[in-house]
């Protein structure tokens, strides 16, 4: 796919992976309507990419709620013209043993992590379908293939997110809408400080970056060819 001119919508996409994923399609050519809840900082990403010839609209945005969903999927034709591009990215971490686990914080990853998901693709698939070509990226993790202490919550909620991206993949392909799931192992952004989480050596983890290079390397792969899952690890241990 040539992302000259083409138009994305990027969730999560004011801090870590979302942003740097944000700009990697603006080097490529994209438009972009950026969401997240900080406008400040969505702001100050929306110059960067300007400042990459490229065009940003902002929008400050809580993707639990449904109705916020149906508006900004809109954005894209309305303010660009078209879509082309569903990067989701949004996502929600809280870590600890299923004992010490609140119903909350489950509810709060699941939210976020999943059904946030399946609204902004079930509302975007109209959109999507309307091109010969479109894609479809959902940012899952490698705690959704393995398990670790404390992460019972967060790894379902990414397992869950494997299983939509594959029988999504399955259901679109032959409309020409590619779709893929993204799988870093830990990165290093905000994200993974916490303090029932191990503290990973920040020199032998992955960038944002790395995770945006290497996605947007995959969504540029020909029509006839998709990567339906993606693990991305550091190369040191």
């Amino acid at each position: 796919m040539d992302l000259k001119n083409k138009v994305a919508l990027v969730t999560g996409a004011s801090k870590g992976i979302g942003r740097a994923i944000s700009l990697e399609l603006a080097r490529a050519g994209a438009n972009i309507v950026v969401v997240s809840r900080s406008m400040n900082d969505l702001q100050s990403l929306a110059r960067e990419i300007g400042d990459l010839g490229r065009k940003a609209f902002p929008v400050e945005a809580d993707v639990t709620r449904e109705s916020r969903i149906r508006e900004f999927v809109k954005l894209p034709v309305e303010r660009f013209g078209s879509f082309d591009i569903l990067v989701n990215n949004a996502g929600l971490g809280r870590f600890g043993r299923v004992e010490d686990l609140s119903t909350q914080d489950w509810d709060d990853m699941y939210e976020v992590n999943l059904r946030a998901m399946f609204l902004c693709i079930r509302e975007a698939l109209p959109f999507l379908k309307r091109k010969p070509e479109s894609v479809i990226v959902n940012m899952a993790s490698l705690a959704g293939k393995n398990a670790f202490v404390g992460g019972g919550g967060y790894a379902a909620s990414k397992w869950g997110v494997l299983a939509l991206s594959k029988c999504l993949m399955l259901e679109e392909r032959q409309n020409g809408v590619r779709v893929m799931a993204i799988c870093p192992g830990s990165v290093h952004t905000q994200f993974f400080k916490h303090e029932s989480l191990p503290n990973p050596d920040k020199e032998k983890i992955l960038r944002a970056e790395d995770v945006a290079r290497v996605t947007v390397d995959a969504i540029q792969l020909p029509q006839h060819a998709t990567v339906s899952e993606l693990e991305i690890r550091p190369t040191n241990p």
